[in-house]
């Protein structure tokens, strides 16, 4: 996996980011927040793994930002803090990270926890590709929800999204079926 490791202490970062090499993953290295942040700007990371407090933009606050970002795929997000507890854990929880580990960081753990990450992005590709196919009548172009019921396309796409649909005719529809029509009356 490719794998933004953001840590502003050099020690911490370098060994983490060894280890991740030496697991199999590709690594790009932050040394702040404000870093990985305009990283993450220029390119998909499925994996980031944050310190909680750095200066520029914290752990959670990274986190919030890539939460925010409309239309972008998932990144997992795993964050490292050297205090833990319930107070800390659920901060975190509600910034919108994945999961946690605390410092200093077990590579066995840490493997454990990125093996999860993959299974998890793993099913949410699965389930995006699962829910880009629609069930879709050849001749009508109704499309089968759910619940088993036929609707128009125009009414699940409008009920599941932002679009909305006005109707016109394509030219080639025009001159093979309009055209005929208007010239026939």
């Amino acid at each position: 996996m490719n794998v933004l490791v953001a840590e502003d202490d050099a020690v911490t970062r370098l060994t983490l980011a060894a280890a991740l090499r030496g697991m199999g993953h590709d690594v790009t290295e932050a040394e702040h927040g404000g870093e990985a942040w305009a990283t993450l700007a220029l390119a998909h990371f499925p994996v980031v793994i944050s310190d909680w407090q750095m200066p520029e933009v914290d752990g959670p606050e990274l986190c919030r930002r890539i939460r925010a970002r409309a239309g972008a795929r998932y990144t997992y997000f795993l964050l490292v803090t050297a205090t833990g507890g319930k107070r800390r854990y659920l901060e975190g929880m509600e910034a919108g990270a994945d999961d946690f580990i605390t410092k200093p960081v077990d590579m066995e753990e840490l493997r454990a926890r990125l093996n999860v990450a993959e299974r998890i992005l793993g099913l949410r590709q699965h389930v995006q590709q699962l829910e880009g196919l629609l069930p879709i009548c050849a001749y009508c172009k109704r499309i089968r929800d759910a619940g088993q019921n036929w609707e128009s396309m125009e009414r699940y796409v409008e009920a599941r999204s932002e679009a909305q649909f006005s109707h016109g005719y394509c030219p080639d529809c025009y001159e093979k079926y309009v055209r005929p029509q208007i010239e026939g009356a």
